[in-house]
């Protein structure tokens, strides 16, 4: 942690999904966070714990019904999406999501560049940035370097994938949204792309939230782990604690909230 004050913080958000209707149900449930600069926390819950309705109410995909959403100190929570994803990005499970599949890699690139920016009618000027967009693409080192050219619909799914991941953090956001990126890829090439994510996340001192289903990936990567379950927050270790952690306890905890 490098700063005892939180870069986000949730403060009694509740959300409802099917609002004023007979089918409403709170999801997330006066769920309070903190979230530290540095922190690369892995989110772990049983299914319909709310894991994606808390990253969409961070995201702005979904409103809050209550409570706060905070970055930086602001009071983001009536903010839009688009107007978060200047200090917000996301890597969704499905490569096809981060994409835009007829343009090429170099014009998905240099696309995500402009995120949050303010645009005009003007050369886009990708010919004199196409040596640093290879050099960002290089260090995934998938053969994604050699098809920069390439429109991204014909890419196979894992260098979709490291592009959408390329794309997120390649405009350093405040908060990196992880939900479950890996998760659709075949396991080598997803234990490819989990070390190529932890070695930028390190190296670029990112703030990442990531959703995963697999326990040796949350107990493997990350300073701090959470479970949630019925929309709250049923876990929270850190650092040493939780280095301590072993996958038969974590099983062991599973099987008592389930």
């Amino acid at each position: 942690m490098t700063s005892t004050k939180p870069i986000l913080e949730l403060k009694n958000v509740t959300t409802i999904v099917n609002a004023h209707t007979p089918a409403a149900k709170a999801i997330l449930k006066q769920l309070n966070l903190k979230i530290y600069p540095g922190d690369f926390i892995t989110v772990l819950g049983p299914n319909g714990a709310g894991k994606s309705t808390f990253f969409n109410s961070i995201a702005g995909t979904l409103p809050v019904d209550s409570g706060q959403v905070l970055l930086q100190g602001k009071d983001i929570t009536r903010l839009s999406v688009e107007k978060r994803a200047k200090f917000i990005s996301r890597v969704f499970q499905d490569p096809k999501m981060g994409t835009a599949p007829r343009m090429t890699v170099a014009e998905n690139l240099l696309l995500a560049t402009k995120r949050g920016k303010a645009r005009g009618l003007k050369l886009r000027g990708l010919k004199a940035k196409l040596a640093t967009l290879q050099a960002q693409v290089s260090s995934m080192n998938n053969g994604l370097a050699e098809r920069m050219q390439t429109a991204t619909e014909s890419l196979s799914g894992g260098q979709r994938q490291a592009l959408s991941f390329l794309m997120a953090t390649i405009e350093r956001p405040d908060l990196l949204l992880l939900d479950e990126h890996t998760a659709a890829l075949d396991p080598k090439t997803s234990a490819q792309l989990m070390q190529q994510t932890n070695e930028r996340i390190l190296q670029e001192k990112l703030t990442c939230l990531m959703i995963t289903h697999h326990l040796d990936d949350a107990l493997r990567y990350g300073n701090r782990l959470l479970v949630l379950d019925a929309g709250k927050i049923v876990f929270d270790v850190r650092d040493e604690q939780k280095q301590q952690l072993t996958k038969q306890k974590l099983l062991e905890f599973f099987g008592n909230i389930e």
